[in-house]
This record gives C-alpha cells, sequence and structure tokens, in this order.
C-alpha cells in the first residue's frame, strides 16, 4: 500500500510517516547502535526533519577497540571474517582448468559466461571463498585469469564472496589481483626458489592488500612428514612476519595434503602428518591458518565418489578438530560425518590415520562389494542390529518403509509384550512418533520429514488394522471403540470452507497433528458450514479448524462462527489458510464467538496451539491471554482506521495517472482478436519458468538471509540440507507425472478492442467503431487508491483504468484475458493418500500449482513477444521475469490491483473460458483446479503492480452504482479493503 513514503515495506510500497521513521531510529540511536542517521529511496525532507529531531540528543555509537585483531579479514562485494570461532571455510574447487573438464572445456572454447555458472552453482552450494586456477599450457594464463575475473564482478550472487587466486605462476596471480574487488586470497607462494623470491612475491601480495597461501615447500622439495612441514612454514611466517610486515592473520599455511590409498607403504602417514602438522602450526605460529587441497587425498579412488566424499568428511572431521581452518573443496559434495555409513567410516578412518595396513585393500573390497547398475552405492542397514523398538523409532524418523512390515511381525509375536494390535500403535508406534513431534518442536526435523515420518506410520498401522477389525469381531463394539480412542490426545475435525478449493496447508497441518497423536478427521474442501458442525458434534471433536486461501473464505469463516456461537457450542476454533490474519481473526471472528478463537500460522504452531487448548492446567490462562492480545489487536486497528486519512473519490481521481496518449507510441494491435485455446499444453516447456520460492515456502523450509530464496536455500545451514532433498524428490515427481501425462495443461487467451472510461475498463467487438455511444460487450470495475500520500509526493493514485486510453482520446487500445490450469492433480493426490503417502499426496498439489504460476509466466513471455507482439525483442531470464523486469503487467482479480473477485465472472462470460478450457468458479469464486491462474493482461509501459489499499465509503457506493448491485454485496467481497468498520 502506498501511503506515505519512508522505508519501503516488504511488498515494495512505502508507507511509513516521518513520525514512524524517526522513532524507530531513535530506538537504535538511544541504544548507541548507530554513530550516523540519514535518509533512503523514500524519505521526505519531512522525514529527515524528524529524524534530526528525534536524535539530537543521542550520542554517536563507540565502535569497540580492535574487536577484529584476531580475524582474518577477506571480502568480496561482502565482508567475510574469519574469527576464533568461525566453522571450517569452504573454499569451492571446480573453477579449475586443471580439476574440472567441464569449466577447463569453457574457457578453452571461449565460453566464460557459461563458466560463470560452475562458479554461482559452487557459491549456491555452500562455498565461501572461490579458487579460480587458469594453469592450462593451451591457455593465456594471465588473459584468462583478467577476463574471468572480469565476469566473476559483473555476477553479485558470486562477487558478493571472496575469490582465491590460484596459480604456479606469478604472473598469471598478478593478472587475478589487479581484477579483483574486495579482498582476496593468493594461492600460493612457497620457498622452494629461495628466500630472495619469496620475499619479493610476498611484497608484491601485501601491495595488492591480500591474504596469503604458503606451502609447505623449500629449496628443497616438497614436505611430507611433519616435522619438515612445521619447519617450512614456521621458517616462512618469521620472514613474513619480521620482514615483509605481514599481518599474522593473513597468513594462511597448506602443509600439503598427499594421496593416500596408493599401495605404496611411504605414504601411509601422509594424512597423519597433515594432522599432525596443523596441530602444531596452530600451536606455534600465533594467528595463522591452515588450509589444504582436499581433492588430493583421496586420488587413489577417482571414479569411486562415494568412498572419496565419506574419505573427505573422515578427513575433515579430525583435520578441523586439530585446527584445519579452511579446505579447497567440492561444496556440494561433503558428507556429514555422524551420516557416514559406519563400516565405511571405519574403514575410511583405518586409512586415513594408518591403523591397518591393509586398509587400503579393504576399502577397495569394500567399494567392490557394493555394485547397483554400474554405480557404487553403499548400504546403511546398521540400525536393523537393534531392538525391534529401536529400529521402529529410527525408522520413523528417518521416514524408513522398507521394513515396517517385518517389524510389525515381529511385535505382533511378541504376545508377551504386545497382547493385542492396538497395544503396538499405542507402544513403539506412539512413542516414535512423540520423538518425531519433539524433533519437529526444537527445529531439529522439517516438515517435509515429518511429513515421511507419518507415511511410515500409516503404512504400520495400515498393516495392523486387519487384524485389530478381526479382533473387534470377537469383542463387544462399544468397549472396544472407547478403548481404541484413549491413546489420542484429542479429535480435530479440519476442513476448507465453502466454496475454496485450496488444502495444501490443511493438509500439512492434518499430518502434522497426526503425528503429534491428534486424531484428525479430514472433511475435505468446500465443505459447507452445517457438515462441519454436525460432524464436530458427532465425532465429539475438541476442536474445529477452518482454512482457506481466498478472500471470500474469510466471510464463510464469520458465518461459521456465528453459527457456532448461535448453537451455545464450546468447541476451540482455529482459523488458518493464506488469506486468513490474526488482525482479522481478532477484528472479525473472535467477536461472533464466546470460546476461544485463535489464528494459526502454519503447521508447526497448530500442534502447541492444540496441546495448549486440550491442557487443563494451562488452557483457561492461555484463552485469557489470548483474549486480552486480540482485544489489543482490535484496538489498534479501530485507531488505524481513526488515524489514517484518506482523498475523496472526486480528488483521488484529480490525481490519477494521466497519459499523454496522442504523443505516445500507438499501442499495438494483437495478432488476432478473440480468443485462442491452448490444449494439453507442453508441461515440459514451463519447467525452467517455475518459480521454486514459494515451493519451499509450502514446505515450511525457510532460511535465513541471505540464503531464503532458490537455489540459495541450499546452502543455509539450517535447512539446507533438507530442502536440496525435498526439491530432489520433487524433480523426480515432477518428471514422473509430466512423462506419464498424469498432468495436464489447458489455457486461453483472449484479446479485445478496449478503452477506459473513468475507473471503468470498456470490452468492444473487433468489427466496431468506438466512440462514447458505442454500446461495450463486457466492462471491468476498477477501484482507485485514496490512503494520503506523502504531501511532497507526486504519486499518482492509481487504478488498473489509467493504463488503458480513454474512450475520447481517439487511441485504439486492447486487453488481454487469460486462465491456465493444471488438471489431474486432485486424482493424483487421492491416490496416494489412499496408499497412506501424504508426503507424495501434498508433493504433487504443490507441483501442480507451481507449474500453474510457471503456465501463466510462460504464457504471458509469449503473448508479449508473439501473441501481441508487443514487446518481441525481450531476452530476459526466468529469474528476470520473477522479479517482474517486463513491459505490461497481469493483474488478477482478488489481488492488491483488482481487489475484488467478482470481476472473474466477467471474465469467464467473455471468454468463455469454463467451456474452453474446462476451468470453472465455485460459488465463492475460486478456480477449479485448485491449479489456476487468471488475470487480464496490460500492455502500457507506465502499467504497474499496485496495491488500492483501503477504500472509503464514497468509492465503495460509487462502485456498487456502477456495477448495480447492492452496496451489502460490495462491502462483503470487499471486506479486506474498507477503510471503515461494518457491522460483524
Amino acid at each position: 500500500m502506498l501511503n506515505h513514503y519512508g522505508l519501503p515495506n516488504t511488498f515494495g510500497g512505502y508507507d511509513e510517516t516521518p513520525e514512524i521513521t524517526a522513532s524507530n531510529l531513535k530506538e537504535f540511536a538511544m541504544d548507541g547502535l548507530v554513530n550516523i542517521v540519514g535518509g533512503c529511496c523514500g524519505t521526505t525532507p519531512g522525514h529527515i526533519r524528524a529524524i534530526s529531531d528525534a536524535v539530537r540528543e543521542c550520542q554517536p555509537r563507540v565502535p569497540a577497540a580492535d574487536i577484529y585483531q584476531d580475524y582474518l579479514l577477506l571480502s568480496g562485494l561482502e565482508p567475510f571474517r574469519i574469527g576464533p570461532y568461525t566453522n571450517f571455510v569452504n573454499i569451492g574447487e571446480r573453477c579449475n582448468v586443471a580439476g574440472s573438464r567441464k569449466f577447463a572445456k569453457l574457457i578453452m572454447a571461449g565460453n566464460y559466461e557459461e563458466a560463470l555458472s560452475i562458479a554461482k552453482a559452487q557459491v549456491d552450494m555452500g562455498a565461501q571463498v572461490l579458487d579460480i586456477n587458469m594453469d592450462e599450457g593451451m591457455l593465456n594464463g594471465p588473459t584468462a585469469m583478467a577476463k574471468f575475473c572480469n565476469f566473476i564482478a559483473s555476477e553479485p550472487d558470486v562477487a558478493r564472496v571472496p575469490l582465491c587466486i590460484d596459480s604456479s605462476n606469478f604472473s598469471v596471480i598478478e593478472a587475478g589481483l589487479k581484477c579483483c574487488q574486495g579482498k582476496c586470497i593468493v594461492n600460493s607462494i612457497s620457498l622452494k626458489e629461495g628466500e630472495e623470491e619469496f620475499l619479493l612475491r610476498a611484497v608484491n601480495v601485501k601491495r595488492y592488500g591480500a591474504a596469503v597461501v604458503v606451502m609447505a615447500f623449500d629449496e628443497v622439495g616438497q614436505a611430507t612428514d611433519t616435522n619438515r612441514k612445521v619447519e617450512i612454514c614456521s621458517r616462512a611466517y618469521k620472514l613474513l612476519v619480521n620482514k615483509v610486515g605481514f599481518d599474522p592473520n593473513d597468513i594462511i599455511f597448506d602443509p600439503n595434503i598427499l594421496t593416500i590409498g596408493t599401495g605404496m607403504e611411504e605414504h601411509n602417514d601422509y594424512a597423519v602428518n597433515f594432522i599432525r602438522a596443523t596441530k602444531l602450526i596452530k600451536e606455534t605460529l600465533m594467528g595463522a591458518r591452515v588450509s589444504g587441497g582436499l581433492s588430493n587425498l583421496s586420488f587413489s579412488f577417482r571414479g569411486m565418489e562415494a568412498i572419496r566424499e565419506a574419505m573427505h568428511g573422515a578427513f575433515l572431521y579430525h583435520a578441523i578438530k586439530d585446527g584445519m581452518d579452511m579446505g579447497i573443496v567440492n561444496a556440494g559434495n561433503l558428507p556429514v560425518y555422524d551420516d557416514i555409513n559406519k563400516e565405511l567410516l571405519l574403514l575410511c578412518e583405518n586409512l586415513i590415520l594408518n591403523r591397518d595396513p591393509d586398509a587400503t585393500e579393504k576399502l577397495l573390497t569394500y567399494a567392490q562389494n557394493y555394485v547397483k547398475g554400474g554405480k557404487k552405492v553403499l548400504q546403511t542397514d546398521e540400525w536393523r542390529k537393534g531392538s525391534v523398538e529401536e529400529r521402529l523409532e529410527y525408522a520413523l524418523i528417518k521416514g524408513i518403509e522398507k521394513y515396517i512390515v517385518e517389524d510389525m511381525e515381529e511385535c505382533r509375536a511378541h504376545v508377551d509384550r504386545y497382547t493385542r494390535p492396538l497395544r503396538i500403535i499405542e507402544g513403539p508406534l506412539m512413542n516414535g512418533m512423540k520423538v518425531v513431534g519433539d524433533l519437529f518442536g526444537v527445529g531439529k526435523m522439517f516438515l517435509p520429514q515429518v511429513i515421511k515420518s507419518a507415511r511410515v506410520m500409516k503404512k504400520a498401522v495400515g498393516y495392523l488394522i486387519p487384524f485389530m477389525e478381526k479382533e473387534r469381531e470377537e469383542m463387544m463394539a462399544s468397549a472396544s471403540s472407547t478403548e481404541d480412542m484413549d491413546h489420542y490426545q484429542g479429535t480435530i475435525v479440519l476442513a476448507t470452507v465453502k466454496g475454496d478449493v485450496h488444502d495444501i496447508g490443511k493438509n500439512i497441518v492434518g499430518v502434522v497433528l497426526g503425528c503429534n497423536n491428534f486424531r484428525v478427521i479430514d472433511l475435505g474442501v468446500m465443505v459447507p458450514c452445517d457438515q462441519i458442525l454436525r460432524e464436530a458434534i458427532a465425532q465429539k471433536a475438541d476442536i474445529i479448524g477452518l482454512s482457506g486461501l481466498i478472500t471470500p473464505s474469510l466471510d464463510e469463516m464469520i458465518y461459521v462462527a456465528k453459527e457456532m456461537e448461535r448453537l451455545s457450542m464450546t468447541t476451540p476454533l482455529l482459523i488458518g489458510g493464506a488469506t486468513t490474519s490474526k488482525t482479522h481473526t481478532a477484528v472479525k471472528i473472535a467477536p461472533c464467538y464466546s470460546c476461544p478463537v485463535i489464528h494459526v500460522l502454519d503447521a508447526s504452531r497448530s500442534v502447541v496451539v492444540c496441546s495448549q487448548l486440550l491442557d487443563e492446567t494451562v488452557k483457561e490462562e492461555y484463552f485469557e491471554d489470548l483474549k486480552e492480545e486480540y482485544e489489543e489487536i482490535r484496538q489498534e486497528h479501530y485507531d488505524s482506521l481513526k488515524e489514517r486519512q484518506y482523498l475523496s473519490l472526486n480528488q483521488a481521481r484529480e490525481k490519477a495517472l494521466h497519459i499523454d496518449w496522442l504523443s505516445l507510441p500507438r499501442p499495438v494491435r494483437p495478432q488476432f482478436l478473440g480468443t485462442r485455446v491452448f490444449e494439453c499444453y507442453n508441461l515440459n516447456s514451463l519447467v525452467d519458468f517455475i518459480d521454486w520460492k514459494p515451493f519451499f515456502d509450502v514446505w515450511q523450509l525457510r532460511g535465513k538471509y541471505p540464503n531464503r530464496g532458490y537455489p540459495k536455500i541450499f546452502n543455509d545451514n539450517t535447512v539446507g540440507l533438507e530442502a536440496r532433498r525435498v526439491f530432489d524428490d520433487a524433480q523426480q515427481l515432477l518428471s514422473e507425472v509430466i512423462d506419464s501425462s498424469s498432468l495436464t495443461g489447458h489455457g486461453l487467451v483472449g484479446f479485445w478492442r478496449a478503452q477506459s472510461d473513468g475507473d471503468d475498463i470498456n470490452v468492444y467487438r473487433a468489427d466496431v467503431t468506438v466512440c462514447r455511444d458505442t454500446k461495450p460487450i463486457a466492462t471491468f470495475y476498477g477501484l482507485r487508491q485514496q490512503v494520503v500520500k506523502d504531501s511532497s509526493s507526486s504519486e499518482p493514485y492509481l487504478c488498473v483504468s489509467d493504463f488503458i486510453a480513454p474512450v475520447d482520446s481517439g487511441v485504439a487500445d486492447y486487453i488481454g484475458v487469460f486462465a491456465v490450469g493444471v488438471f489431474g492433480a486432485e486424482e493424483l493426490s487421492q491416490q496416494f493418500q489412499a496408499q497412506g503417502d501424504d508426503y507424495s499426496s501434498i508433493m504433487v498439489k504443490a507441483l501442480a500449482d507451481r507449474l500453474a504460476e510457471a503456465f501463466a509466466e510462460e504464457l504471458h513471455a509469449r503473448v508479449r513477444k508473439e501473441l501481441w507482439g508487443y514487446s518481441s525483442h525481450e531476452a530476459l531470464q526466468a529469474s528476470d521475469l520473477h522479479k517482474v523486469r517486463y513491459q505490461g503487467i497481469r493483474p488478477a482479480a482478488g489481488y492488491p490491483s483488482q481487489p475484488d473477485h467478482t470481476e472473474k465472472t466477467t471474465m469467464w462470460k467473455l471468454a468463455g473460458i469454463q467451456d474452453k478450457t474446462g476451468i470453472c468458479l465455485t460459488e465463492s469464486l475460486a478456480m477449479m483446479p485448485a491449479a489456476s491462474v487468471s488475470g487480464l493482461y496490460f500492455s502500457n509501459p507506465q502499467a504497474s503492480y499496485f496495491a488500492v489499499g483501503k477504500i472509503t465509503k464514497d468509492q465503495v457506493e460509487d462502485y456498487a452504482k456502477r456495477k448495480e448491485i447492492s452496496l451489502d454485496e460490495v462491502e462483503r467481497w470487499l471486506a479486506p479493503i474498507l477503510g471503515y468498520d461494518t457491522e460483524v
């Protein structure tokens, strides 16, 4: 919402008043956190004046003295500080013509731009520094190094990390140093050509301001044993510090990681010697760091990647403990030490630490014993040696289904412990799921893992059900059913409300609650109020959960709450879904129901909320706290309505966007007028257009800034590994559903003559001469911004009609309509559900949503370049499209630029969308299938996305009059943007 200017909000709008900005900055200043304050892209003279007044009496921040005295300071576009408590630093190894065939081939062919993608992939996979090496006989090393470093400087996602300029030729190093921004590392110099040459190169490195890697070489040769390594490094250290004046923190020693497992006995101690030398260097050469090239270690096992990765993980575990700070590694292929197969780990450690003279042969034998389809695979079934209870817990945590039937049979055989099938569920299965719930609660498991755990649980329970049913036949039904329900924490009825078809979030909540020992009854989508309440009463539900994605669902939730109050129900009511919020829940829903109404942000919060509502010792206090919190939210909401200032509708129209249509090039006529239908669209063509960030949001995998977006999320320390696993699962399922045609895409594009008339857009037949008296075949009704912007602002008060030439201008203009849908996800999801596979059931819907959005993105690109052709020379990447760097917009009904969902009915009637594509509308105007996208096309270069924001009653009344519908009906559909309160 564009209100006042100030700092931009999360939507790119500006809604901070001078007072708000000044108040926020004053808090920082009073806490001694800043030493200078000022404005930014959205601040005005009024903001600067208010800031100045607010901080006038505050003292500037006093920096702590020598705060980084023990740090190695590096930088690309961003600073990178390596201090006493910094974890191991990954130096990406793949931008090396000697170490990567693919990189070398691209560089030799002069394809530097493509080679840059390898650098970017390394950074995305976790490299904190990039090693660049151009040592190849057929290359002009200095030229290639300079050129590639310049390419890196043009790509901010790569240039943000420091570079490690790597060469045995110092002229190549100097060429790189001249092109590096920030502070880099030189790799390397050594004493092998004597002290004079060593000092000369060291002086040059210091002059360029770089840190330096010193190899353990001298005039005699490469150091292989511990004492020689330490001796050479100590000599170099004294020369650098005493003669060159190097900061010890800028010195990095590489005591030579040499190849082991060669079959030559004299090589067996190479890894041990490196680790021992590392410990001594860190103890005696204060401030210096230790690095090494990891791939050398396992060179004897080239081609056996699983073995090499395990060796690297095991070696780093020991070397890091003894002081290794960094290493040149393949950042994406380092296994976690604890995840390495225990048998393989023992063999690797015996080789690395030289504990077994036959370690090399044993490791080779191990690799040869585990060959499947020509690829080395490692068995990880050591966990099967535990008790059946331990195995079940492990299987549930890891999501392993393979042995679940076998373990269920073993449990059933223990008739002394598990007298009935129900006792197996209540015992080891529930105990395992409790561990899963606890790990999820503290952030040690993530949503995709929890859903995989649920899949295992369902398979186990599904296997036991026939035995339980047989047992019931022999017992009284009432006694059995009562006992069977005793082990649940409580019963929860979930439903997507009437008119709404979106249920991914609800399904996830259901799985998570089920994993935490709640009995979940999911009623599905488009469930009317009477069915929800009738089922809740029949099932003796402890909690009811309502979900919805579209704004009309908010109104339905209010109705459900009113009905619960009318029926004197006391069941707590949970509210969730994309359009819901704590404010709407507090202001509109909670006042309708005297018992608890709680907004639940996502699945991870649902367990805590439900547990508190059902805990007799805390639920009263929890409800009281909730009432107080929601009362405060209500009051803040009402106060904000009073404080917010508006222009009248006439004033806003006077300050509309006024385009000089006659001085601009005439709007381009589309290639056709009318509609064009796309049946069975090629889904493969959409894959590159997928925006993956919302996919990870579905799975509640949210990395920390700056690694939040795709693909940076893979580098996130907390969720990166799980994000990669889920992404890989998605790629496999996506391939399967596309190849099998399980999902199909249908869409439509239509273009018509159009002219604006005030805040509305009239649509005409192609064969008529348009004037004010010409009768339109359809009209799209617009809403205009009214919230007052900063007094010094010249920004217009926008309405979508501003982007279409007025009917009196004499300029022929056009508008487009589109609708796309991906069919088959619901049926496929139900098939997975029937198999007890919640994970795949949710995954296929999430992928269908991504494909539908990609369909809209790809089709819009075709419209701009071909079908309408107003931007025929456009050459943008998918990432540019996701950032809306193209000309024109495609606003959707029900979204900020066009908040009225009823505009969809006009689109459907005008273009015949349901008949031509099969995409239909529910009574609440949700699209079916749920994976559907629709909207209008605008081509004008000044067209932009905006938020209408809150509007006043004069515009609502005017809008109702123009549309010829009642004021009550308009208020119902526009409830979220009304700038005045209506009766609940």
